[in-house]
Formats: C-alpha cells, structure tokens, sequence
C-alpha cells in the first residue's frame, strides 16, 4: 500500500494505469500502482459507501442549519436574525432556493415571525432547538477535563508539541472545545499549555508545557488490539494483532486477492506509533513504509478524538505538518478504505473513522454527540410531523410577512 495503492471500481483502465487483479466484474476491486492517476481521478474512482453517502446527505442540511443557528445565537439578548440578512447570505450559506424558502423546509427548528416595529421578518430557533442547544451547551461544559485531554494527545502526537493556534481554532466544534476555549481551557490550565508567538505576523502557536509528559498514553488502536486479543474468535491472527488495524468494507465492495495479501502483509508491518518519538526517516522502502503506516496510526488517533470520528480533510491537513505527515493526506485516506471514508457530499471531503460507525450511528456516542444527533434527528425530521393546518397556516403566515417587507420596500422606493 506504500506504492499508491488505489482501489478501482468498474473500469479497467485509467490514464495509463495497469489494473492487477480480476476484471469485468462491477463490484470487484483490484490493486494499482497509481503512476499516473491524478489526485481528483482518484477520489471519483474510490467506492461509494451508501450508508455514509446518506448520512451525510443529511449532513450537507444540518451544516447549513448549524451555520444559521450560530447567527441567530450571536446575540444572546435577542437571538433572532433578520431574513434580509440572511438572504444577503444566500450564496454564502449555500442557500440555493434563498434564505425563506430554506427556512420553511425546518419548522422544527426555524419559527418565522413578523415584527411590527421593524417592520421586517425575522427568524428565531424553536423551542425544540434551543433544548438542543442547551444540551450541547452543558455536555461540553461538562467534559472539559476530557478537552483538556484531547489537546494534550493532539500536541503529544507533535515532536516539537507545538500546533499553531489557527489549526486548533479550525477543529474546535469538531473537538466539542467550548466557544472560549483560550480562556475556559488555554488560559485556565497554564500548567499544561502555553501560548507564544509565531515567526508570522499575528499569529499564535499552542505548546505543550515542558513538564507534561505524554508517556502514559496508549492509542485508541492499542485499546482495540487488547479487547480483540481477548475474544475467543478473533478476527485477525495474533501474530498480526501487534501491528494491525481494524479494517471493514461494505456490502457488495469485492475485493480481489491481491488485495487481500497485500492488506495482509501490511497490517504485519511494523511501525513507531503516534505518541512515540522517531529517531530518524529512513529513505529504504521498508522506511517509507512504515512512515505510511504511522502517519496512518497519526490520522486514525487524530479521528478518535473528535466528538464525531469524523473531520475535514481540509481542517485536518492543517495539522499535516506538524504531526510529521509527509504524504498527501486525501489520498492516505483512499489508500485505506478498510479504515477511513471519503465522502465528497456537500462541496467538501469529509473523511469517516470507519470502525467507530454502525448503520450510520456512532457505536460508542458521548455527551455531545448525543446532543447534535438530536438537532441532526430535526433536520432529518423536516416538514413532518406538523398538523397539517398548522403548517398551511404557517406557509401562508411566513409568505404574508415576506411579502409585506417586499410591498413596504416598493413603497419606500417611489418618489415622493
């Protein structure tokens, strides 16, 4: 898998790659050498996991609305927001049909309502959504020694333990960091992190604070090898157990033997782990190899610490350099699809940690997760489960008021 290893789907050739393996059939995949592939050929060759295609179906609605909902709660002595403003955000919010008719799509979590003193529409969160929201609230209050954890374990995975700031400020939702994490979590434990200045202008690194030892700490992975070691069937053979990873695949995604073997003889591999120093990069194949392995082992931490076991590509990249990953980040993950999942729904690449899921469920959810599937549950909800009457009568409400800001804003445009 050192050598580009790519998984093919349904053709037999591409720009000037050489397919090893069975052919013919749709669904069987087969080994390459990707000597000419480009980056992009690569991720629409990949194979399409439905589950997490329809999860995050799902997933490009509940941005939007996360998105939205951070507007509305910006200001706590009157969390609304008006629609004008909104639909100056359209294109930005990626409001295709406009900022009222997305809003009408999710009456459980969006109530639309005139005010007559200013004489515009306006938007506030439902009572049910702001249940959400307060559950969210309290659970990542809640967890902050497990915040402080995580950071910990994310500037450990560093050799010089330092991340820059912005890097962290790119994570921090998808970290369950509160939204004044330099002061609840930075500042509040200057015995464990510190902040100093970057050689570039305005900007902040986080750092490690020298007395804080990271030699206690034990990869997820690790924890997965002991409890498979203890089951009666295992699943992988227990000369492999000290190096491997827990792979899985979807219905219907064959995989041919060359494949397999080499999955085999990869998982054999031996490699430092994340929280371990390296001594030096070694050049040989071998070396490279297991420099692959352990940026695996570097990413599949990284992804086991998010509150969702799931992150951006573009948001994880950042780290990229500063976790001594030397390979592009996208294709490791295409690389191992045993492992991780790529989506590409939603005008973004969002990589899944494979063995954390179940139909589309986390296995083992948390707090904050548990709160941001219930928002999530809304989305999903949209216009079902209204009265009937109820509904029509808020569509006609919501295009009343729509409609006398449009005949206020004629009027205000007539000469007098």
């Amino acid at each position: 898998m050192s050598n580009r290893v790519c998984i093919k789907k349904g053709l037999s050739t591409l720009t000037g790659v050489k397919f090893v393996g069975k052919q013919g059939h749709p669904n069987d995949f087969s080994m390459c050498v990707r000597s000419k592939t480009t980056s992009a050929q690569y991720v629409a060759s990949r194979f399409r996991d439905p589950t997490f295609e329809k999860l995050m179906e799902n997933y490009k609605n509940l941005f939007k609305v996360i998105a939205i909902q951070d507007l509305i709660l910006a200001n706590p002595k009157n969390p609304s927001v008006s629609i004008d403003f909104l639909s100056k955000l359209s294109q930005k919010l990626h409001l295709n049909r406009g900022a009222t008719a997305f809003l009408r799509k999710f009456p459980h979590i969006f109530h639309i309502y005139y005010d007559p003193s200013k004489l515009k529409p306006f938007c506030r969160l439902t009572d049910a959504a702001l249940d959400v929201s307060r559950q969210e609230a309290v659970a990542i209050n809640a967890s902050l020694p497990v915040v402080v954890e995580r950071l910990v374990r994310i500037l450990s995975m560093s050799a010089s333990k330092v991340v820059p700031l912005r890097a962290v400020f790119k994570v921090w939702k998808e970290l369950g960091l509160p939204d004044d994490f330099e002061d609840s979590i930075i500042s509040a434990n200057s015995g464990v992190f510190q902040l100093c200045d970057a050689p570039e202008a305005n900007t902040h690194l986080l750092k490690l604070v020298g007395g804080v030892s990271s030699n206690g700490l034990r990869a997820a992975v690790e924890d997965w090898r002991v409890v498979e070691c203890c089951k009666d069937e295992c699943s992988v053979d227990r000369m492999e157990m000290q190096f491997s990873f827990k792979h899985g695949y979807p219905p219907g995604m064959r995989l041919s033997k060359n494949f397999k073997a080499k999955v085999k003889e990869w998982q054999r591999l031996p490699y430092v782990g994340p929280y371990e120093v390296v001594s030096e990069k070694k050049k040989s194949k071998a070396g490279m190899m297991a420099m692959e392995k352990r940026a695996v082992s570097i990413v599949h931490e990284f992804l086991s610490l998010t509150v969702e076991k799931m992150v951006e590509v573009e948001k994880i990249s950042q780290f990229r350099k500063w976790l001594g990953i030397d390979l592009n980040i996208r294709d490791l993950f295409l690389d191992h699809p045993g492992i991780f999942y790529l989506s590409t729904k939603g005008k973004r690449h969002t990589v899944f940690l494979r063995e954390a899921y179940e139909r589309g469920c986390l296995i083992e959810p948390n707090p904050v997760y548990d709160a941001r599937r219930r928002l999530l549950d809304l989305v999903v909800l949209g216009r079902r489960g209204l009265p009937a009457i109820n509904s029509k009568l808020q569509d006609t409400s919501s295009c009343n008021e729509v409609g006398q800001e449009e005949n206020q804003q004629r009027h205000d445009s007539l000469p007098s």
